[in-house]
Order: C-alpha cells, then sequence, then structure tokens
C-alpha cells in the first residue's frame, strides 16, 4: 500500500517516518521562504510618497517651492502648513506643486507639512513630513528721513490709519486658482540697494523690519509684473507713495512701492513683463528707488529667493529636483 510525499510514490515501510518527517520540512520551508522573499520584493517596490522643497535650505522669511509626487493618483491635494492652507495644483501624472513660505517670526525648530488627497478611486490618502526650518541672517540699516514720517501730524495720522483700512481690505483678496506661471522675473534691470529682513532704524530709533527687496533706479524707470496677475490696488498711500499691488492668486501678492506714475487700473489682468508704472521716490522714501515686496497668505517673503526658484509653466512638469 502506496502514499505521496509532495507527489513522488513511495511504498509503507520503504522510508523511515523521522526522515518522511525531515523531507516534508525541508520543502515547506523551502516554499514558505520562497513566498517570504516575493513579499519583501513586492514591498520593495510600492510606490511611495515624495515630498521635496526647493530651496532645500528652509529658512525663515523664504518662500518655498513644493513638489509632491503621491503613491496613488489623485484628483485633489491639499496640504497644512505653520497653520496655513496649501492648495497643490497638478502638472499631469502623480506630480503636484504648490508655493509656500515661512515667516520672519518663525522660530528655528521641526515643523510637519501635512498632505490630504483625494484618489481618482474616491479614497482619501495622507501624508505627513518634517521639516527643519533653519535661521537666516538679516542686517541692520540706519536711516535718517523727514519727521512727518516719524512723528506724523494729526492729520497724517488719519491718512495713515484710512490706507490701514485699503490695505485691510486688499490683503484680503486673492483669487482662488493660480494666475501665476513659470518664472518670476526681476521688475527692473538695476542693482539691489537693500534686502529683504533688514531691521530699519529711522533717526535712531527701529521703526521697521525691511519686508522687501529695493533697486536702486533713476525716476521715470519702468516697472515690469514679475509674473502674471490682477492689479487689485493701483493708488497712492501715505507711506507706499503711488502702489501696485498685483494678486496671483492662491494668496500670493507682490507689491510695488514709490512709483512716480502708475499705469494699471484696479481690476486689470496684467501679463509678467507688462509696465505697470514708472519708478519714483513717492511716500516714506530717502530717494529714488523701487520697493518690491511679495505678500503670501499675510506673511511677507524674501522676493529674492522667489526669483531664484525655478518654477513650471501652466501645464508643464516641474522643471528641476529641488536643489
Amino acid at each position: 500500500m502506496g502514499f505521496q510525499i509532495m507527489g513522488f510514490q513511495t511504498v509503507r515501510g520503504s522510508f523511515p517516518a523521522w526522515l518522511c518527517v525531515l523531507l516534508l520540512g525541508i520543502l515547506a520551508g523551502a516554499g514558505f521562504a520562497g513566498a517570504g522573499a516575493a513579499t519583501a520584493s513586492a514591498t520593495k517596490a510600492a510606490p511611495m510618497w515624495v515630498v521635496r522643497a526647493n530651496p532645500s535650505r528652509v529658512v525663515n522669511g523664504a518662500p518655498i517651492f513644493l513638489e509632491v509626487t503621491s503613491p496613488a493618483r489623485l484628483k485633489s491635494l491639499t496640504g497644512t502648513w505653520l497653520g496655513h492652507e496649501i492648495v497643490f495644483n497638478q502638472t499631469g501624472g502623480k506630480t503636484w506643486f504648490a508655493l509656500a513660505g515661512v515667516s520672519l517670526e518663525t522660530k528655528p525648530g521641526s515643523y510637519a507639512l501635512t498632505l490630504d488627497g483625494v484618489t481618482e478611486a474616491g479614497s482619501r490618502a495622507s501624508f505627513r513630513r518634517d521639516f527643519v526650518v533653519g535661521r537666516a541672517q538679516y542686517p541692520t540699516v540706519q536711516l535718517t528721513v523727514s519727521k512727518q514720517f516719524t512723528e506724523p501730524s494729526h492729520e497724517q495720522q488719519e491718512k495713515i490709519k484710512e490706507d490701514q483700512g485699503v490695505k485691510h481690505q486688499t490683503f484680503s483678496q486673492s483669487a482662488p486658482e493660480r494666475e501665476w506661471s513659470g518664472q518670476f522675473s526681476p521688475p527692473v534691470e538695476a542693482p539691489v540697494s537693500d534686502v529683504f529682513g533688514t531691521r530699519r532704524v529711522f533717526n535712531g530709533a527701529t521703526k521697521s523690519v525691511h519686508q522687501g527687496l529695493d533697486y536702486r533706479v533713476a525716476p521715470g524707470t519702468q516697472v515690469s509684473a514679475v509674473n502674471g496677475g490682477t492689479a487689485i490696488l493701483a493708488r497712492l498711500l501715505y507711506f507706499e507713495g503711488n502702489c501696485v499691488v498685483l494678486d496671483h492668486g492662491q494668496g500670493l501678492l507682490t507689491l510695488y512701492l514709490h512709483l512716480s506714475e502708475i499705469q494699471v487700473k484696479e481690476g486689470e489682468r496684467v501679463q509678467r513683463g507688462q509696465s505697470i508704472g514708472l519708478s519714483g521716490a513717492t511716500g516714506r522714501a530717502t530717494g529714488p528707488h523701487l520697493h518690491l515686496a511679495v505678500r503670501w497668505q499675510g506673511v511677507y517673503l524674501n522676493p529674492a529667493v522667489l526669483l531664484r526658484l525655478h518654477l513650471p509653466e501652466s501645464g508643464t512638469k516641474p522643471s528641476a529636483p529641488a536643489r
């Protein structure tokens, strides 16, 4: 009377029982090992979340360009970063991108970017990536200006208060859709006379931190839009002088101060490189120059960093890995 061991015919009594058990154990072990190797290989090949920031070193006061590759195709992707809500745009496939930033007041430390997506199948997909934020070095300068800008009269204080209301209303506006596309270009071809983040001491007293980039230009120099957007403010303000504010969508604004002439109207859609005014010395200015500021969701960011970022044109893939 015979029986089978893994497909081999034998005869009762031909093999000792202990040998049969040993053979079965060896064969079974080999099968389990093979299955385990296959599982490990499949796990290793499984798609993963990939999140990159450019610049790769994140510091206070700087904008960052975020690129996310999801393991599954998504219909939408949003994120939360330092208390700000971020809407990501898709370039095709599984790659998404967004502009964000870090305020000057953010202390060095580790901060989480949390991502929340909806797959094409309708399920939720989430991920968390921690970024280390470092401290940037910013200078201090001494300036002398007319007392009307450091010790304004009652009438001037009323004008300043009125302007604050105008700016508050303006800064609360931003299109939900992205209006910028591709590289941000300098507004003028000129040397920089003052950088972002400088502590400004007016007439011996610290009054403010410089929240933009100053260009040394002669009066009447053409000032161009750094990217596509909509003019949401184009008027004379007390401190800013003739001022233009462009909305680039999703909370991103650029401001152009101290103009001698404004060449766009509020509500007008402008293209990158289009002339929006002429440089001057209106408002609180120590001389002719252009002040460019970048504001993202209520936070002022370093324009010099934004101008260095390699950003995608509409409908194209992000240009390069994080630097």
